[in-house]
């Protein structure tokens, strides 16, 4: 059921029961009616475009559904926070959303969601219902939360810049006041300037003690190269080179999926999920690369079986230097998957992860098709 990550369940998948397959069939007129009303009712949403908007809805929306079958995998459950977490790291990133409108889009998505299934005839017993608004008002919280915590990283990363530049006019400042010292035989003019040179150089140091203190500002802006591409030639050909060491399967939904990105970031980015995939995952099970697309977006799923990460660990593997504990690896130097999530976000894009016994290790890159108007946009990885 790793599709419910790309928002491709299919309504004819004869695992997922009867009222799970009758709403992902009405994912379409679902998404598009709540594009709509959040259009109408979030002034912030008004001028967003459609593969900002539509975000990572159409995967919600999905893993939504798949709680409506019974015995679903365990895994949904966490994937649905996982996503509704990547939701407020985006609106964050990409939007001028503020907390309460981040809130006020979901609750308009469980107003419109019901809506729809009623108007559709799709019938959902007492508890169908209950589970899902107990599921939604859960991941509104956590998307809100996601939001504020990025929102933090990103007032952090501007402090930082603000910080540095503030250091070029200060030195300046006080190498003209120092000259100013030796060239006046005024001593009111020296006792002014030393005053100055003092003040210059506490500010100097304050500046120096803040920009050690945010971490954000040792990472560099993200610089990317956009040009036409087609992801799945790029995806045949990570998947080709991999293949040497361990066996790679390759699933399209078309020929081509053309789009502006940058092809060097982002072959970096899927080597990477396949390195590790192949590094940690069973040795006898191959590598599975899937290339799929939904609202003017397209998504990268790699798939292996092997121990889980645990759920503990599902972010710390996102920053910079931290492994996730639970493969025998312990702390260690790693950037692979914090650049993943960098070059995501830098596409004005997502990366979502899910992981269980069952199920294996699925992690998903998901980018507006065209990336040109989010080039460079903040990241918080």
């Amino acid at each position: 059921m790793d599709a419910n990550l790309t928002g491709n369940l299919s309504p004819d998948d004869p695992e997922l029961s009867p009222v799970t397959r009758a709403m992902v069939a009405l994912r379409g007129q679902v998404l598009d009616a709540w594009m709509a009303e959040v259009r109408r009712a979030v002034p912030q949403a008004k001028e967003l475009s459609l593969p900002i908007l539509a975000n990572t809805l159409p995967a919600y929306f999905d893993t939504l559904a798949a709680l409506l079958t019974p015995q679903h995998p365990a895994r949904i459950v966490s994937d649905l926070g996982t996503v509704a977490s990547e939701h407020g790291g985006e609106r964050a990133r990409l939007t001028l959303y503020d907390a309460t409108a981040v809130i006020h889009e979901m609750q308009i998505f469980r107003d419109v969601l019901f809506r729809e299934l009623e108007r559709h005839g799709v019938v959902l017993e007492g508890e169908q219902r209950a589970m899902l608004s107990s599921y939604i008002d859960a991941t509104i919280r956590e998307s809100a939360n996601a939001f504020t915590v990025v929102q933090a990283a990103l007032r952090e990363q501007f402090v930082a810049a603000m910080a540095h530049d503030l250091r070029t006019p200060l030195s300046t400042a006080q190498m003209a006041a120092e000259m100013i010292a030796h060239t006046s035989g005024d001593a009111n003019v020296r006792r002014y300037v030393e005053k100055i040179v003092a003040s210059t150089q506490r500010i100097d140091g304050m500046t120096r003690e803040l920009l050690d203190r945010i971490a954000f500002s040792k990472t560099g802006p993200v610089r990317l190269t956009i040009q036409e591409v087609d992801l799945v030639t790029l995806a045949r050909e990570v998947a080709q080179a991999a293949e040497v060491a361990h066996a790679v399967e390759l699933s399209v939904e078309a020929g081509q999926v053309r789009g502006w990105w940058c092809a060097e970031a982002l072959r970096r980015a899927i080597e990477n999920l396949v390195n590790n995939a192949i590094k940690y995952g069973a040795p006898d099970a191959p590598v599975r690369i899937t290339v799929s697309t939904t609202q003017e977006r397209v998504q990268v799923l790699v798939h292996n079986r092997g121990a889980p990460i645990a759920p503990e660990d599902s972010e710390g593997i996102f920053q910079l230097y931290r492994r996730a504990g639970n493969q025998g690896l312990g702390e260690g130097w790693g950037v692979g998957l914090p650049y993943v999530r960098r070059i995501a976000e830098a596409h004005g894009g997502s990366v979502m992860m899910s992981s269980s016994e069952d199920d294996g290790t699925v992690f998903v890159i998901d980018l507006p098709m065209d990336a040109r108007p989010f080039a460079g946009a903040p990241t918080a990885a």
